[in-house]
């Protein structure tokens, strides 16, 4: 059968995508032609439906389009540049060089038009529940029944090993069971990985799979321009998340190696390029754009304007003021407005308690600020009392799904009208650490509430005991990790963490911990440290967080009988004492002192300052919270003869009932 003029254009618009990616890959002999290629076909049409503006790549209600397979970078700079963006042509050929727009894998924040830094196969997938997720959240707050403000759809770009990691089960599985239907799902079912083909290690039926979590389910020919573009018109009117499965063929075009693994993750070669742009009857030269390829791309510009317009007049046309005002307290928060609880009145509180009381302080104050737990939040105390469950509302309750968990907050933070917070038990963070680590890549503003926090955990047991957990986190760059010592300190804590775009850790304690008094003898805790308790002509420090500072304090007080006279640094966030000059490191930590740092974990990150480090060495036990501190050494006893044997003292026992 002919095809139609429109079909022909589009042909030679795939096309200039194909050899665009081939050109890219080559000439940085580097990289990943074969989904790009596979795909192209699917990313003209594509382009026909989406709403979005080049020009203002931040606006509102754009469609959002994630790609979760970062290595088809070569696809996504391809479009950005042929729909206008801000990446040139000379970007392109600068393709995985240093320092140049166009990275191996794309990073938000460094290209003008990239959603979110997907990274790892099936982040993506998570991301895009995540954005559609924030979206309907908005669309409740600021839509009308005459008036949506809020009406853009998410498209998802993933193949084979995004659908065969655990994290987009985990969030498909919620995105079916919210009957999210502004989310879209385009699956490259090229039937490839790098191993070869895909029924070497699965066999999944995957538009069962997805039944079975309640999407949608369209089966196309993925290289067929009618077939894509008639799947793409009907979700538009979805009433649940709908998945195009999309059959194509790895590396389309590419000659004899066209359907192959050898496509996926190499150069194709400048004979294999050049034979398959002749066989196209294309240009011959690197990096050619036909002129009317470009004009038909570079239509996004226009089209994107109009969209933009259209809706800041439906925006300003709004016919109910609530609407407007409700989408002003969303886009700027008023941090100003929050009235943080005051705990100086209190004895004794554990800090996941004191926590749920800030929590709630901050959403009572911000309806950006939404967030749940992994289905813990009795006992993480994350419940926003009154407010209502997601969509509508503001508790979110994941399930237990603590990966897709944080991939999902962490596109919800960049979404732009949201604010959300995440939780589990502080060891449980092992499942969501690739996107805890994706969220300080991308300086994300997430906020990851860890509770039952180490050995105090007690009768739980070592598999429930987190030992590592804290020096893990703490050696990630750009994340901050919080371990109050009280419920003041937590209070300062997140007064800190909301003025910083990075991501935050706390660190809980499931026990009770007693208030300590608001003096400080130097310092601050928004500088990561501070000297709780100074002492005259101190010889010595011991410095500790959480827990374990009110050990510090008992075991300074005692150590003073002995001779030893004690400063008492208080750790709340190393990683901000890290960043703080010399002269305030020094005036914490005298060089004058021994230093003894102590921490029911492996701690070893102090020894950075410290001369000696109390900290496990082994896995926990099970057991009451009180006698698993005393057995593994954090009694006042055993501070005081590691302070002794620091100082060259001779340990002897005293009164401990006189402190």
């Amino acid at each position: 059968m002919a095809m139609t003029e429109q079909n022909i254009m589009r042909k030679k618009m795939a096309n200039t995508i194909r050899f665009l990616a081939a050109d890219m890959v080559q000439k940085a002999n580097s990289g990943h032609p074969g989904a790009p290629m596979g795909l192209a076909d699917i990313a003209v049409v594509l382009s026909e439906h989406l709403k979005h503006n080049p020009k203002n790549a931040k606006w509102l209600n754009r469609d959002r389009l994630i790609f979760s397979g970062g290595h088809a970078s070569s696809l996504i700079y391809s479009l950005l540049h042929l729909w206008g963006y801000d990446v040139s042509l000379e970007d392109l050929k600068s393709f995985r060089q240093l320092d140049s727009k166009t990275p191996g894998h794309p990073e938000y924040g460094h290209t003008d038009g990239i959603e979110m830094t997907t990274g790892p196969l099936g982040q993506g997938v998570a991301n895009a529940v995540g954005f559609a997720m924030a979206a309907k959240y908005t669309g409740n707050q600021v839509n009308s029944e005459t008036c949506e403000l809020i009406d853009h759809k998410v498209y998802c770009l993933c193949g084979d090993g995004d659908l065969q990691e655990g994290i987009s089960y985990e969030a498909c599985s919620l995105a079916g069971h919210l009957k999210l239907n502004n989310m879209v799902l385009i699956y490259d079912n090229n039937e490839i990985t790098i191993e070869g083909d895909t029924s070497i290690a699965w066999s999944e039926d995957v538009e069962q799979r997805f039944l079975a979590q309640g999407w949608d389910v369209k089966k196309i020919n993925g290289h067929c321009y009618e077939d894509i573009d008639k799947a793409l018109k009907e979700v538009k009117t979805a009433t649940k998340p709908t998945i195009i499965i999309a059959n194509t063929i790895i590396g389309k075009g590419a000659g004899e190696l066209e359907g192959t693994h050898h496509t996926h993750g190499a150069p194709l070669g400048n004979q294999i390029i050049a034979e398959s742009k002749a066989k196209e009857k294309f240009p011959a030269e690197t990096f050619h754009i036909p002129e009317d390829v470009l004009v038909r791309f570079r239509c996004a510009i226009e089209n994107g304007e109009l969209y933009e317009k259209e809706w800041i007049h439906r925006h300003k046309e709004a016919p109910l003021v609530e609407q407007n005002e409700a989408m002003e307290r969303l886009l700027n928060p008023d941090f100003s407005a929050i009235e943080f609880p005051d705990f100086s009145e209190s004895t004794a509180m554990a800090t996941r308690d004191s926590n749920g009381k800030i929590l709630n302080a901050i959403a009572k104050a911000l309806p950006s600020f939404i967030g749940g737990s992994a289905d813990l939040a009795p006992s993480n105390k994350t419940e926003l009392k009154d407010m209502g469950d997601f969509p509508k509302g503001r508790n979110m309750h994941f399930g237990i799904r603590e990966h897709s968990m944080a991939a999902m907050t962490n596109a919800m933070a960049l979404y732009g009208t949201v604010i959300p917070f995440n939780a589990t038990f502080f060891v449980f963070s092992d499942y969501l650490k690739p996107s805890a680590r994706i969220a300080a890549l991308t300086n994300i503003q997430n906020f990851f509430v860890w509770t039952h926090d180490s050995i105090g955990v007690g009768e739980d047991g070592p598999t429930h005991e987190p030992i590592e957990h804290i020096s893990q986190f703490r050696a990630l760059p750009n994340f901050y990790v919080w371990r109050p010592a009280d419920a003041t300190e937590n209070v300062e804590a997140w007064r800190t963490a909301l003025s910083m775009k990075a991501p935050h850790g706390f660190v809980l304690s499931r026990q009770n911990l007693q208030t300590l008094k608001p003096k400080r003898d130097f310092g601050e805790v928004a500088n990561g440290a501070y000297i709780v308790k100074a002492r005259e002509n101190a010889n010595f420090t011991l410095m500790a967080s959480g827990s374990e500072l009110m050990l510090c304090l008992q075991a300074a007080c005692h150590l003073e009988l002995l001779g030893i006279k004690a400063n008492v640094v208080s750790v709340p966030c190393l990683d901000l004492f890290n960043e703080q000059d010399a002269d305030y490191k020094a005036k914490v930590l005298s060089k004058d002192t021994k230093v003894l740092a102590v921490e029911a974990a492996t701690a070893t990150e102090f020894y950075r300052y410290a001369d000696d480090v109390l900290g496990m060495e082994t896995f926990g036990a099970s057991a009451p919270a009180e006698q698993l501190f005393e057995k593994f050494g954090f009694t006042i006893e055993n501070v005081m003869k590691r302070a002794c044997a620091l100082m060259d003292v001779e340990y002897k026992a005293v009164d401990l009932g006189k402190c």
